[in-house]
């Protein structure tokens, strides 16, 4: 069954190679020759994607605990995955128009949003988890679509592939430290677990704010 959708992506990209066999022409910003380096903005988003990374649970980790604190059956977990799948598809499709309208700025109200899916995953009930179950979905496709995207309004285009490479790393990095420190602070308190989750989410904020302030100001030089 998962041949089905490995088969299609693969299609799919074939037809975008047959279609865009040079995709570096389709940019019409002439590359800035004179830059060196990564910039300034690009650190401060960074570390402030590294935050988020390091308080975003992963699902099989939730369903663990839905499962151990009888909260969901285990029939229903898939059910609530593909809940979860379903508000990331349309977070994909929402937040993309959003960030197009108005920016990197975006991110900051969303990540208020979908950080509260730990206080609803780990202290609720059934409905109260679903919800939480929602809006980490909706986080999913934050991470997976806008995050990433922003990186290329910060950083030149000859230094892209660089870039990409070193946020990559650093995000999945963090990601990982993360999982196990939440794993860690579920044996010790469930409070303290949803703390971390929260101040970490939100230690992002300014400097997702930052950046916005800082390409503002490049756009204006």
């Amino acid at each position: 069954m998962l041949l089905i959708p490995a088969l299609i992506l693969l299609s799919l990209l074939a037809v975008a190679r047959l279609t865009y066999p040079h995709p570096e022409e389709m940019n019409d910003i002439p590359p800035n020759l004179e830059a060196k380096g990564l910039t300034y903005a690009f650190w401060l988003y960074l570390e402030g994607a590294m935050f988020v990374a390091i308080g975003f649970a992963d699902f099989p980790f939730m369903a663990y605990h839905f499962e151990k604190m009888c909260i969901v059956s285990t029939s229903m977990i898939p059910i609530f995955y593909a809940v979860a799948m379903g508000m990331s598809g349309l977070g994909y499709l929402l937040f993309g128009r959003l960030f197009d309208s108005v920016g990197i700025i975006i991110l900051v109200p969303l990540t208020i949003l979908y950080a509260l899916f730990a206080t609803l995953v780990f202290l609720g009930g059934f409905w109260e988890a679903l919800i939480g179950i929602a809006l980490w979905g909706l986080g999913m496709g934050v991470h997976e679509s806008l995050i990433p995207a922003s990186v290329a309004l910060i950083v030149p285009v000859q230094r892209l592939a660089s870039a990409y490479g070193l946020f990559t790393a650093s995000y999945g990095i963090f990601w990982v430290l993360g999982g196990l420190l939440i794993g860690k602070l579920y044996s010790v308190s469930l409070p303290l677990l949803i703390a971390f989750c929260l101040v970490t989410e939100f230690a992002a904020l300014p400097l997702f704010y930052l950046v916005k302030q800082q390409i503002s100001h490049n756009s204006r030089i």
